[in-house]
């Protein structure tokens, strides 16, 4: 089968595309036939390995995912497919199931075919979307669920959302919309109209506009972009005295089944909608990390995954 194969922590050019053996599923597993996947920030930081290992968390990330190259040398953390065949053990799925899936570790998913453990963060691809529009949304909503969730995000709060443009920002705006919040996202001149069209009730364009000198405060502010110390982040000043400033940087979450079967009854039912920036095919992995690097994305950067030849 096809497959991207990360040769060694560096630039985009060390993702390169090989023939590798496609797997089979043990007892427990799925084979997933790929259709589609997606080039998340967590791929580049990975692939780049852009934590220093003498950082506490670089040292942590190298001891779980490879000192000089990744142990698990095909990344990717989502993909939207068919099952082609299941393990004898599988109860949850069977061979024709459209799924749509998140894993944070194991990646995997930048290549034709990938076998997963039934209870691994799997589920039913929402029946509306396609499966590039799929794979556009567990890695945003899965994380932006996680935060909002951790903040204890309630119906009528006043909650900003910093970085409202990327991945996990699009996905924020609207979950903490369908919670019934008074959104404020934060993104730059050129997102205004897409984070106002997700539900923001107000936007503020950051390039011009510090959003602590506003005078307003509100109940939960959520960095989606993180790349700061939340110890000396300025925006903390803008928070009623009980409110709370989560950021993504917040140590890693503990992902769970049930939140992917929410995002798809959300989807379903016009709650939450994916948003894609651009859309490579599995051969241009190079060029979509480049502008994943880039840092400016809207939204999803999406990888379509074309079967027009035989595997073996």
């Amino acid at each position: 089968m096809k497959a991207i194969v990360c040769t060694g922590y560096g630039p985009p050019e060390v993702l390169q595309l090989k023939e590798v053996e496609k797997p089979a599923p043990k007892n427990n597993e799925i084979l997933i036939k790929i259709f589609a996947t997606a080039v998340t920030a967590s791929d580049c930081i990975v692939r780049g390995s852009k934590v220093p290992v003498w950082h506490p968390m670089g040292l942590m990330m190298r001891m779980v995912i490879g000192f000089t190259k990744p142990r698990r040398p095909i990344l990717g953390m989502v993909s939207a497919g068919d099952i082609e065949s299941v393990g004898k053990d599988v109860k949850r799925f069977k061979k024709g199931d459209q799924v749509y899936t998140f894993n944070i570790m194991r990646f995997g998913t930048y290549a034709e075919y990938i076998c997963l453990p039934e209870n691994e963060v799997i589920a039913e691809k929402p029946f509306n979307l396609t499966y590039e529009e799929a794979a556009a949304i567990p890695f945003g909503g899965m994380l932006a669920l996680h935060f909002l969730k951790k903040g204890n995000i309630q119906s009528g709060q006043r909650i900003l959302i910093y970085g409202a443009s990327g991945a996990i920002g699009t996905s924020a705006v609207q979950l903490a919309r369908y919670f019934g919040a008074k959104v404020t996202g934060v993104c730059s001149t050129t997102n205004l109209e897409l984070v106002k069209s997700l539900g923001s009730d107000t936007v503020i364009d950051y390039t011009i506009e510090d959003f602590t000198n506003r005078g307003e405060l509100y109940d939960l502010i959520f960095d989606a972009v993180g790349k700061r110390k939340s110890s000396n982040f300025q925006g903390k000043k803008a928070l009623t005295p009980n409110g709370k400033y989560i950021s993504v940087d917040d140590g890693s979450p503990k992902l769970h089944i049930e939140e992917l079967i929410l995002l798809k009854e959300l989807v379903e039912a016009g709650e939450i909608k994916p948003v894609i920036d651009r859309c490579y095919p599995l051969e241009q992995m190079v060029e979509a990390h480049r502008y994943v690097d880039k840092g400016h994305k809207k939204g999803n950067v999406v990888i379509t995954v074309e079967h027009n030849h035989k595997t073996n």
